[in-house]
């Protein structure tokens, strides 16, 4: 079952912060046990019924390329083989990580495919009780472009920049970037140059064609279909970063839900590794199996070209680039959008992801 949460609708009232929420855990059956000659043994009976009971995921993703693994996974059935009769995955599409956040703090969500900074925000507001990261995803394939003329950061005084969300992983990124070059921004558009959260990022795109923004820090494929639309790739976001490795998106699942069914995350990971493995080896059926699926979430697909250039950007890895992730809080920090975060290295569990590594005789990430 598969549902498109669309801005702050995936909450009663529309509440977007929500701070100590705790995480919600599974949909599951439960067997009905039969009476037996005694108390203890009944009780057993329920308990070993209940273990084995078939449990529900909640998975949340994105409908974007970024999020490849989690497409392919849906369309090529990974999730269900790898689940078996153990369990089953029902999907939620979003559109930000920021909305992903506030479903999954507010109990709406298992698990979840997030960029760092809404993973590092669920781990914050929830005084590192939310989540752990369990695997990387993808990393790479952000890009600030802008309009023809533009060939400079002093340049873009006075001008307006579209991101996907306040506070997500390119609007930190954008923000960052302009302040280390003299150029302030204000949560709230202000400042010497103007951040626009704008969603979905499709309409950061038309927004751009039509002149009514300068250019925009975005994910792939939005910044090359920025650039298709006459604009320039100032910054590929994977300048400057060491080795050009940044995580763009994890896997992160709720503390609750792995401690009570650490087999049914052991099935997501398995699907997942197995979605990055085929995306890795049959790159073009790969890119047309993703490009399916979110023709079948959103009506349409991507055009072939835009697909093509925007896959030359995005590195597919099940590392989670744990470097990058403190380096991302500290310009969150930097920026005004997170209070200094304690302990981050706590807010990963890489042992099963490890153990299945290590089985298909891959290579283990490391913190």
């Amino acid at each position: 079952m598969r549902s498109i949460l669309a801005g702050a609708a995936v909450l009663a009232g529309g509440a977007l912060l929500i701070v100590g929420c705790s995480s919600g855990g599974s949909s599951s059956s439960t067997a009905s046990s039969s009476s037996s000659a005694s108390s203890s043994s009944s009780a057993a009976g329920s308990t070993s019924a209940a273990a084995s009971a078939p449990v529900t995921v909640r998975l949340g993703y994105l409908a974007n390329i970024t999020h490849a693994p989690a497409l392919i996974a849906v369309k090529n059935g990974y999730f269900t083989k790898e689940l078996g009769s153990a369990g089953t995955v029902k999907t939620s599409v979003f559109t930000s990580g920021t909305q992903e956040t506030t479903a999954i703090l507010a109990g709406q969500l298992d698990a979840a495919y997030v960029g760092p900074n809404p993973a590092i925000n669920a781990w914050q507001k929830s005084n590192g009780t939310a989540i752990k990261i369990v695997s990387g995803a993808a990393s790479g394939g952000a890009s600030l472009v802008v309009k023809g003329g533009i060939n400079s950061a002093a340049q873009l005084k006075g001008k307006s920049l579209a991101t996907p969300s306040l506070g997500n992983t390119q609007d930190v990124a954008a923000r960052f970037w302009l302040k280390q070059h003299g150029l302030t921004t204000t949560p709230t558009g202000g400042g010497e140059v103007a951040i626009k959260p704008i969603k979905p990022n499709s309409a950061a795109v038309l927004e751009f064609k039509s002149g009514q923004i300068n250019g925009g820090w975005e994910p792939e494929p939005y910044a090359t279909e920025m650039v298709l639309d006459g604009g320039k790739r100032l910054v590929n976001e994977a300048s400057l970063w060491p080795g050009g490795k940044f995580v763009t998106t994890n896997l992160v699942v709720t503390q609750s839900f792995l401690k009570a069914h650490p087999s049914t995350v052991n099935g997501l990971l398995k699907g997942q590794i197995e979605a990055n493995a085929y995306i890795n080896s049959n790159p073009t059926a790969a890119a047309q199996a993703a490009n399916a699926e979110l023709t079948k979430l959103l009506g349409k697909g991507l055009p072939s070209d835009v697909l093509t250039q925007s896959l030359k950007y995005i590195t597919f890895t099940n590392d989670p680039i744990a470097s990058s992730l403190t380096t991302d809080a500290q310009h969150a920090v930097a920026v005004g959008l997170l209070k200094p975060v304690n302990n981050l290295s706590g807010i990963y569990d890489l042992g099963p992801l490890n153990k299945l590594l290590q089985a298909n005789g891959q290579s283990q990430v490391n913190l």
